[in-house]
């Protein structure tokens, strides 16, 4: 199996790199991850729950990281196998280029697969690969806009914006008349 595509981030270059290497963000992004943890420099062990077709199962695997060039790329080596379900092994090049709204996130995999999984037809694993890497792109993206949201943006003159709320979800505006009545009813209370 190979498979190519490119993603443009929100974020810099540096903080799409951390995240990238960050094991709980790439836990939280990667579909049906249990667990992914560092067992040394540029290693990880993870267990993952795939399923393609009929068959289902708990992946245990490795993934190594080669010829790393911070923040630009690297080489990520992976295997994992699922028991009687088969076993998956592969590369993948990742590589991000800044611009001018963010960076550009470009991959290119190139996976083998075999036992009852590779069975279902090179189809049908295309599709849950390319459903797995959309699913992974949207929930990075959602995790990197929670992590470093966007500036405000200027509004055009004349034009009424609401003001930002705080984590609570109360509005500024009502924290602020809240405070003033707050103050008048100590000012009158001091009379």
């Amino acid at each position: 199996m190979e498979m190519q595509g490119s993603r443009l981030l929100a974020v810099s270059q540096q903080q799409a790199w951390d995240a990238l290497n960050d094991p709980e963000v790439l836990k939280a992004c990667i579909p049906g991850c249990d667990s992914i943890e560092a067992t040394g420099d540029h290693s990880y062990a993870l267990v993952n729950a795939i399923k393609v077709g009929p068959v289902a199962a708990k992946f245990k695997g490795a993934i190594e990281l080669a010829e790393v060039n911070a923040p630009h790329s690297y080489t990520l080596h992976f295997e994992g196998n699922g028991g009687v379900a088969g076993f998956g092994k592969g590369s993948a090049q990742v590589a991000l280029t800044p611009g001018e709204t963010g960076c550009t996130l470009a991959y290119t995999v190139h996976a083998t697969v075999g036992g009852k999984i590779a069975q279902v037809g090179q189809r049908l694993i295309d599709g849950v690969a390319k459903s797995m890497a959309e699913s992974f792109f949207q929930r990075f993206d959602e995790e990197m806009q929670r992590r470093h949201p966007a500036p405000a943006t200027e509004e055009a003159p004349g034009a009424a914006a609401a003001p930002p709320a705080p984590a609570g979800g109360i509005p500024v505006w009502l924290w602020v008349a809240l405070a003033i009545l707050a103050a008048l009813a100590a000012v009158w209370a001091l009379r």
